[in-house]
């Protein structure tokens, strides 16, 4: 099948299509990511967005399913130099080519995906257009230059819960004085992995959609407020930031990725967008107050302007240790912290799970 990649700047590639027979329009962004592609997928932080993998080779050990982070595929479509037509798995339920087509996703593949990278570091991330059945680059590129930029789309709706959901605590599991401890989520595009690593500590959880006003949120009576991760640009969730405003200082509020933003904002800092963005499994993440690096996992492209902290009561705990950006913080007085990166990805692999999951389970009273 022919397909083509066209770029808001002119640029054309031309390669082989897989997956379904259509046109995906978004964001061009890159993940280095070796592995995990059924979770990246599947993550509705790629709500908006074309994924392309640095790593030559994607779909060598098929789809399973069991590692998905939500129901279905939330990225546009799918760059790579090979997707892999023969899996070998032992739990392999089918190709990423079929894991495409089954979705209504399209995907290119044969192409130079080093130069995209390192056009994309160089010049900052471009709207895409990938159509497949088709080698017009030409109508690539104009569908490119009319989409709208990722700033300018409301992503949250599409990707948020539609009513609220009560999931109990593991059975047992709540290590604590007293009942299990209850926790609001503001579902912005909630990983699996994120809910899975709050249920496993006995803590039970209702999600809420992300337009759910304070006095809603008051009126199940939480003991934390959780903000997840999401797409898009943070400023637009104007619903969960008042939402951290009504409940700091009240009970404590703890946020990942998106949530991460959000919360930052919601106390009186900025947000920017990065050229490029951070995604992939191996970003170096340094913890300034324990004085130590780990690896983690992340999938984003807004930060936490580090000076616009100043007067807000927060304060960075975790640096990038690429480029110095704000990968956490907490606040000097109040139960308020969050982190910029993916705690329940395991990069490390799990250094940083405990890290951040265990500080939620200390924070509501819990033991570790």
């Amino acid at each position: 099948m022919k397909a083509v990649l066209g770029l808001e700047d002119g640029t054309v590639i031309k390669g082989t299509g897989f997956g379904a027979e259509g046109t995906a329009c978004g964001e061009l962004v890159f993940t280095t990511q070796f592995t995990g592609y059924e979770e990246a997928l599947t993550d509705p932080s790629y709500k908006g967005q074309i994924l392309m993998f640095t790593y030559p080779l994607i779909g060598n050990y098929g789809v399973s399913g069991e590692r998905f982070q939500s129901d279905n595929i939330h990225a546009e479509g799918l760059v790579v130099r090979e997707a892999c037509k023969k899996p070998y798995h032992y739990k392999s339920a089918r190709s990423i080519h079929k894991f495409l087509e089954d979705e209504g996703k399209p995907g290119i593949e044969g192409v130079d995906t080093r130069m995209l990278t390192i056009g994309a570091r160089e010049h900052g991330t471009m709207r895409a257009a990938l159509i497949t059945g088709s080698d017009d680059g030409e109508e690539a590129v104009d569908v490119a230059r009319n989409f709208p930029q990722i700033t300018d789309e409301e992503l949250i709706a599409l990707v948020t819960c539609k009513e609220p959901r009560f999931i109990p605590g593991a059975e047992g599991a709540w290590k604590g004085s007293g009942k299990p401890k209850h926790a609001v989520v503001v579902d912005l595009g909630i990983k699996r992995n994120i809910i899975n690593n709050l249920h496993k500590r006995g803590i039970d959880l209702t999600l809420v959609p992300a337009t759910t006003k304070p006095k809603e949120i008051a009126g199940y009576e939480p003991d934390l407020l959780f903000v997840s991760n999401g797409p898009g640009d943070p400023e637009k969730a104007t619903d969960a930031i008042n939402a951290v405003k009504a409940f700091a200082g009240t009970i404590p509020v703890a946020g990942i990725c998106f949530g991460h933003q959000i919360i930052s904002l919601a106390m009186g800092a900025r947000t920017y967008k990065l050229k490029f963005g951070h995604r992939g499994g191996n970003q170096p993440v340094k913890d300034l107050v324990e004085n130590r690096i780990f690896i983690s996992s992340q999938n984003h492209g807004y930060a936490v302007d580090a000076d616009s902290l100043e007067g807000t009561g927060l304060y960075v705990k975790y640096l990038n240790a690429n480029d110095k950006t704000v990968e956490g913080v907490s606040h000097k007085d109040l139960d308020i912290f969050s982190v910029q990166f993916h705690p329940e990805a395991q990069a490390g692999p799990m250094d940083t799970e405990e890290t951040f999951f265990g500080k939620v389970v200390k924070v509501l009273g819990g033991d570790l």
